[in-house]
Formats: C-alpha cells, structure tokens, sequence
C-alpha cells in the first residue's frame, strides 16, 4: 500500500458557514484546496481510525472527482469502510438516514445546496457527525484551526474506485462499499407514512400532482418513491435526470427560481399539487392550484395536523423553528400545549433538541422543514407529510390553508434577499444597526411604536451553548417585526436577508396581497437601515 505525504500549506478561507465550506468549483480546484480541508477533517476526529463512514453528494461538477480524492486520502488515514452512492450521489437527508441506520462515525457530504453548479458554478464540503446531523461549531471551529496550521496530507496512490455499480471493494486495507442511495431513505418513509392512503389519492385519477426535482438530486428518489412505490402517472416527476450543472438552473425551490413549476401550477388545467426541491434534497417548495405555501405556514400545518400522520401521532415533543422564521407555528404550540423553540438559522442548532426529545419536528423559512427521523431538513419528506394530509382530509392545499388561517390567524410574512451585495458596505449597515440598537428601542416610527430592538443572542437549553450576534430584531407593540441578517451560504458578496412579518387574526382581511400587506414595514425596513444607500440596490433580488 502506497502512501503519499505530501507537504501543503494553509488557506485562510476555509471556515466553514452555516452549512459546512462553500466556494466556486474553481477554488475547490485549486492545488491541495480540497486536500486540506479533508486531511482537517481527519485530523480533527478522534477515534476515526478503522470506523465507518458514510460519504457522497448532490451530483453537481467536481462531485465525482472529489469522491475519488476523499477516498483515497480516507484509506491513507486509516478509516476502517466508507459507504458511498452509486454514481457517487446522496442526498443530505438520506446521508443522514444511512448515518443514522448503519450507525456510523460520521459521514462527508458534498454540496452547496440551492447554489447554480457547473464549471463556474458552485461546490461544497461538511461533515456530519454520528446523530447523523451537521457538525456543531465546536466542530467546525476545531476543523477551521487545524486548516490553519496544516502543513501536510496523506493520500493513497491508488486507480480510481468504479462508482457506477453496487459491490465491495478494497481500497488498500479500507472496505468500499457503494450502495444504493434511494433504497434506505425510501424505507424510511415507507415506515412514517400511509403509503397505501397516498397510493389511492395519487393513482385514483382524480388527483394530479407535479414534482419537479429541478435536475438535481432528488430526481431518482422521487421517481422510485412517487412514481414506482405510490403509482403517480409516468411524468409526475418533472426535471428528474440529475445533471452536473442542474441543466443551467438555479436548483432553489422558490418562487422565482422554479419558475418552471410554478408556470404549470398557475396555468390552465393546473395539477392539484406542486413541489419541487434543492440541489441536495433537503429543501421543499409546495404549491396548490394557483395557490402558494409559504415555508413558515407549512411548517405550522403540518404540526396542527401530525395527528393525521401514523409517524407522529400522539408522539409530537415539541416544535422548533429558527428565529427568522414567522410565528405562525407558535400559536400552533401553544394551542396543543407543547414546548416551540427559536433557535438561530442554520440546521445544526435543532439537533440537540431532536435528540433530547425536546423537539420533534422543526423548521425554517428557507424552504426547510424537518423532524426527528433524520438530522437534516428533508424536502421528500415534507411533500410526503403533505400528500399525507391530503389523503386524509380530502381537501385542497388552499383550503387547508385556509382553514388553518380561520383557526389560527394569519402571519403575513415575506423575505427579502440583496444578493451579491459588497461584503464590506453589508457589514457596515449591520454594525450600523448594532450601534444604534438603544436609540431604536421605543422610537415611534410613524404609527408603529418600537416594543424592542436586539441582536438574537441564543443559549442551547441542552448544553448550555451560547451562539451571539444571530441576526437583529425590531419589534412592534403590534405583533409585527423586522428581521435582519447576513446569509452564509452565498459565495460570492454577501446576501443581505430582510424578513418582514406581521399578524392578522381577522379573517376578512386574509385575502390582501402579502407585498400589499406588509407594505408599511417594507417601507420602515428601508427607512431604518437605509438599505439603498449601503447597497446601492433599489430593489431586492429575490421576494419570497
């Protein structure tokens, strides 16, 4: 066995954000770039030596090159067996599962998520630990500082492993084993929902429905689980053949960006039901007939009706949510008397309270709902919880909505991304808003009274973790608010977020525009921050 030390030196770019190391594939290309990273990861894991891990990616370009070097450098470090996707593809959510169900050490998943791939594209890199879920900060704080000091990584010199077909193979003393990727998921969901109640509504005729996996990862698990286990028509499953540059799209599930989709759901003869998912598969849109469900609502609909779900009936903990996310399922909570967490953004902060039981299922405004059956969000998932319903109640999506609307009220909610904004001018308007939190607090903007003005400060009620500086808040005395942050899973600039949310409980004004509903704060959230004079923008990016 021939193994290769080969000397390097430090990047200073390779912290990881909010999910793992995200730069263009042209960075990733660099000499020794990916090569660090990874010999950092091994660096950092005590114990990894002979143990199992789990490794593949949402398919993009460089995925399969990458694999190749992850896999031999692992065999260099002494890993005992890693399991791999055929053709090198895993979804996060089912990396998770085969991490959970073959009770791994851990597992690497390539990706950048809803990021454009290709050439000029985007790539990434993160580890997940043993629960299955992404690597908490102290971590990836571990990993960053030994990226810091690296001055050398061992990799095996070796032919390339034969991904396309299931087998054993040796790669020195280390077993590969290249499994299926859809297989182990579909069981999974197989045991939460009522396959046979879905079945009858998908092939029943009467009901359409359109899944659109946006030449991303989620095309073969969708097309096993939607068109071969539950008997939707051929073609049910749109965009499906994964491809390196997601067909030149940007495989972000919103309204804009599935435009494809949302173009069938609103056009003449439209399907029932819509959804579409993300580069990696853990992100979801869904869509009515000419009818929208934003993120914040789903994951409020889906807790009020998890009783309905042979998964989570009569077993619902409690409910989590990140802080940017609207309201609306709080109101949920409290009305089942259960225990709802606000937590920062970024999925690895719902882990603990997922394995402390504290919380079952969970959510994000970013297109991401989840629960305790994975440590990922899963977009599958949620569109199966959906059908679920469906099934169930033998309503529309909207007038599902609706019906939660009347009982609950409505948040009017809406996102407002800058992307690509200059970094530095994104941070001087935020440490701008900082300095002048104090003079905020209690200030009258028009007829909108200040109730409070905080930068969300976050203490884990597990570990007892504190995670600072999450994002700023402006309340109202009247239950609306502003939300502002800088994303971390953009690579180029910064993406300023601007979220915008206020509450309606009279359900005569539930019809009104959402952008005509939360005008005024739109208009507050530029008037406070002066967002065109730091970003030169007059308008946001993109409206979800």
């Amino acid at each position: 066995m021939n193994i290769r030390t080969v000397s390097t030196t430090p990047f200073n770019d390779q912290k990881p954000g909010t999910s793992g190391l995200r730069k263009s594939v042209k960075v990733f290309q660099k000499p020794n770039y990916l090569e660090n990273f990874v010999q950092s990861i091994f660096d950092t894991l005590d114990g990894c030596e002979g143990q199992t891990l789990v490794l593949g990616g949402d398919g993009r370009y460089y995925n399969r090159q990458a694999i190749q070097i992850i896999l031999k450098m692992a065999a260099a470090n002494r890993i005992g067996r890693i399991l791999v996707g055929r053709g090198g593809i895993l979804s996060t959510p089912a990396a998770s599962c085969i991490i959970r169900q073959y009770k791994a050490f851990g597992g690497i998943i390539l990706s950048a998520s809803h990021n454009p791939g290709g050439p000029e594209g985007d790539f990434g890199i993160k580890y997940n630990i043993t629960n299955g879920g992404p690597a908490p900060e102290k971590v990836t704080e571990a990993i960053y500082d030994r990226s810091q000091k690296i001055n050398s990584y061992k990799i095996l010199d070796a032919p390339d492993v034969n991904l396309d077909k299931l087998a054993v193979l040796r790669l020195g003393e280390m077993a590969v084993e290249v499994i299926d990727p859809v297989e182990p998921y579909a069981r999974l969901m197989e045991s939460l929902f009522d396959f046979d109640g879905i079945r009858s509504l998908l092939s029943g005729g009467q009901f359409r429905m359109c899944m659109d996996s946006l030449h991303a990862v989620t095309g073969p698990y969708a097309k096993e689980i939607f068109e071969n286990r539950l008997g939707a028509p051929a073609g049910t499953v749109i965009n499906g053949t994964p491809l390196e540059d997601f067909g030149g799209g940007h495989p972000d599930p919103n309204l804009v960006y599935a435009h494809e989709l949302v173009d069938i759901l609103y056009g003449d003869d439209a399907p029932d039901f819509g959804a579409a998912s993300d580069g990696d598969g853990d992100r979801n849109m869904i869509l009515g007939r000419k009818f929208f469900v934003t993120p914040s609502d789903s994951l409020a609909i889906l807790t009020a009706n998890a009783n309905l779900v042979p998964g989570y009936k009569e077993r619902l903990a409690g409910v989590a949510r990140s802080m940017p996310t609207s309201a609306a399922v709080d109101r949920v909570a409290d009305k089942l008397n259960i225990d709802c967490y606000e937590t920062p953004t970024g999925w690895k902060f719902f882990g603990n309270l997922l394995d402390a039981g504290k919380a079952t299922l969970c959510g994000e405004e970013s297109f991401g709902t989840g629960s305790d059956h994975v440590r990922e969000k899963d977009g599958l998932w949620a569109v199966l919880f959906w059908l679920n319903i469906l099934a169930v109640r033998g309503e529309s999506v909207e007038e599902i909505v609706r019906s939660h609307w009347q009982t609950y009220g409505r948040n009017f909610y809406s996102r407002h991304d800058y992307e690509e904004v200059d970094k530095e001018r994104a941070s001087e308007l935020m440490e701008s808003l900082r300095d002048r939190l104090g003079e905020i607090k209690n200030k009258q903007f028009g007829f909108s009274q200040v109730d409070y003005a905080d930068d969300f400060s976050y203490t884990d009620p597990v570990d007892g973790s504190i995670s600072q500086k999450q994002g700023i808040r402006i309340g109202f005395t009247d239950g609306s608010r502003i939300v502002y942050r800088l994303s971390g899973t953009g690579t180029k600039g910064a993406t300023l977020r601007v979220y915008l949310e206020s509450y309606e409980s009279d359900a005569s004004k539930h019809d009104v525009d959402t952008q005509e509903a939360l005008k005024p704060l739109i208009n507050l959230a530029e008037e406070i921050a002066q967002i065109r004079q730091f970003t030169d923008r007059d308008a946001p990016t993109v409206i979800t």
